[in-house]
């Protein structure tokens, strides 16, 4: 990966829509040698696939909260992994470090749907001990990848 794929990579994560001709304007290229380098890019992997940044809230789900999950017996995780797949509240999923296993981020229409979600569909998955849930008031920064950021 270049200095040319690194900047498409960054005029794409910021505006996915883009013509292959803005796109190559950018790059200093021609439109067909842009939408080559970006073939290459999802071919390799690095350029998973396009989705729309939807506003949740305008669609009736204006809370967000993160929810750690603290398992009792480790044997239960690949049935834990595969039920919130079938969670469409459940926006991410991170095994982490520290006293939790896993940290979710997920989307409730309002404080009785997280409770539902929680209460009955999250701590009923076999294995899960318990759980602690923190609400978000307001999100100042949300990106989806910034690469090329302030590494040294």
């Amino acid at each position: 990966m270049d200095t040319l794929d690194s900047k498409a990579i960054q005029a794409l994560a910021n505006r996915g829509r883009m013509s292959w001709a803005d796109l190559a304007q950018e790059l200093g290229l021609s439109a067909p040698a842009a939408a080559e380098r970006v073939r290459k890019l999802e071919e390799a992997g690095i350029i998973r696939g396009y989705a729309a940044l939807v506003n949740a809230s305008a669609l009736g789900y204006g809370l967000v909260a993160f929810i750690e999950v603290i398992f009792g017996k480790t044997r239960h995780r690949k049935g834990f992994r595969k039920a919130i797949q079938q969670m469409p509240e459940v926006l991410e999923c991170h095994h982490i470090a520290g006293e939790a296993d896993y940290l979710l981020k997920v989307l409730a229409r309002d404080p009785s749907h997280l409770d539902q979600l929680v209460g009955d569909r999250l701590r009923g998955i076999p294995g899960v001990l318990r759980t602690r849930t923190t609400v978000v008031l307001s999100t100042q920064k949300e990106v989806t990848f910034r690469p090329g950021g302030s590494e040294k």
